[in-house]
């Protein structure tokens, strides 16, 4: 067994979600790598300590950069606002500490390739939480395609829809903006996914909306949805919808993949089953049958033995604390990576620049 020392930067609700999967993973992963809650950084030494306390960390540090510099801190994982994420990213990895970064990377492409450029030439792991891929059903979903299972895929929907700015106690910077839109907020996840299970985009063509101009008093200056439609590099097309404004929406994160011999489909508000059709079936079989996670797909038996039994929220940060561990002891990539990172950004700019001009965009051009 190798403990290794883990800091976080935000003690807020993912910094929190961090702290709770590190403290877990090595227990439910029996992972070689057992991590130690070194430090926690927060706005202030004074919010550090206050996490620490709450958290179970060694200690809070007086700011990010102390927890960096701290030399028992072998692993960084940043959990602050996205417009922060450059700076500590590329300290950490000057320092030579793999890092585990929350989605999106940075506030623009220019930036996700800043930080992946540092990262490549510190030689370190680096990881992007894209929790909901990490879903034992959407593993098991990309299993099947990679597999051929589906055959050869020719069209993907996918969206993530939720309704949480209808609300009134939202606080007014998420109104305020480009990167706090649903483009650079929530349509990341989503654009994730149709990377995952359609493999690279070649062009978009996007409509960006501002359904509510005026919320509660506050001009709202950034998106509130986004349609785009895709053609990936495999010949395949998709559609892709994100709203933060979906009425009755709460964990509307869903897709479905459709291939000459087969199709899955698949909603996180019933994140452990997917719905598997084998289009070679016999006429009395044929459709889609519900399939309940269980030990039998990846990453579940971990967490229980009961089929059916299933996963949360807090189980995918979890499984992302693994992937970053199994990373760091087998220096060795496990996606998603930087790169990753990279290509959603690449696809958030097309989908602007698309938006802009009212036409088609290339992907390669960003």
């Amino acid at each position: 067994m190798a403990r290794i020392g883990i800091g976080i930067v935000g003690g807020g609700y993912m910094g929190k979600a961090h702290s709770a999967a590190f403290a877990a993973v090595g227990t439910v992963f029996e992972t070689r790598l057992k991590p130690r809650l070194v430090s926690i950084a927060g706005a202030s030494s004074e919010s550090g300590a206050r996490y620490a306390e709450a958290y179970g960390f060694e200690r809070g540090a007086r700011d990010w950069r102390a927890m960096v510099d701290d030399p028992e801190v072998e692993a960084v994982v940043i959990a602050s606002p996205q417009s922060t994420h450059l700076e500590i990213a590329t300290a950490a990895f000057e320092a030579g500490k793999p890092v585990l970064c929350e989605k999106p990377m940075g506030l623009d492409a220019a930036e996700a390739r800043a930080m992946l450029a540092a990262a490549e030439r510190a030689g370190v792991v680096h990881s992007v939480a894209y929790n909901y891929s990490r879903t034992p059903a959407t593993q098991f979903a990309r299993k099947l395609i990679g597999e051929g299972a589906l055959g050869r895929v020719h069209h993907l929907r996918i969206e993530h829809t939720e309704d949480f700015h209808l609300t009134s106690i939202l606080p007014p910077w998420r109104s305020q903006g480009e990167a706090n839109g649903c483009l650079g907020d929530l349509a990341p996840h989503p654009i994730n996914a149709a990377l995952a299970l359609g493999g690279p985009i070649a062009q978009v063509f996007a409509v960006i909306e501002t359904v509510f101009p005026e919320r509660n008093g506050v001009t709202v200056t950034n998106d509130d949805q986004v349609l785009m439609t895709l053609r990936f590099a495999s010949g395949a097309t998709g559609h892709l919808f994100a709203s933060r404004v979906a009425t009755g929406k709460k964990m509307g994160y869903a897709y479905e993949v459709t291939g000459e011999k087969g199709a899955v489909r698949f909603d996180q508000e019933d994140q452990n089953a997917l719905w598997v059709c084998d289009g070679e079936a016999p006429a009395e079989r044929a459709g889609f049958t519900k399939v309940l996670t269980g030990p039998a797909h990846p990453d579940y038996k971990p967490f229980c033995l009961g089929p059916g039994h299933g996963t949360g929220y807090q189980d995918q940060i979890i499984i992302e604390a693994k992937d970053f561990l199994t990373a760091i002891d087998s220096c060795a990539p496990v996606w998603p990576t930087f790169a990753d990172g990279v290509e959603v950004h690449r696809v958030i700019a097309a989908a602007r620049a698309s938006a802009a001009s009212g036409g088609w965009a290339r992907v390669s051009n960003f």
